[in-house]
């Protein structure tokens, strides 16, 4: 069980890694917006593997703090786009 976790969270970062591409060379404002968003929400989810593979509750409460952050980082992302005519 704890290889096929680990080798998930592998997929994942595997998959952050690919979107790096869209969020430097993203057409448009939106589309690195949601590249960044997905590469946030894929860190909580292989944070939160690792702690099952791992057996270490705490790194939930880490999955937590980093689930809210990345919520705040992509609602601020989002006004200043805004607020910069980018996402009209």
């Amino acid at each position: 069980m704890t290889d096929a976790l680990v080798v998930g969270a592998a997929a994942l970062i595997l998959l952050a890694l690919v979107l790096f591409r869209q969020v430097i060379v993203g057409p448009t404002t939106a589309d690195r917006l949601v590249a960044v968003n997905v590469i946030g929400t894929a860190a909580v989810v292989v944070i939160a593997l690792l702690s099952a593979a791992f057996d270490e509750p705490g790194f939930l409460d880490v999955a937590l703090v980093y689930a809210l952050l990345n919520f705040l980082l992509s609602l601020g992302l989002a006004r200043f786009s805004i607020e910069r005519g980018e996402l009209l």
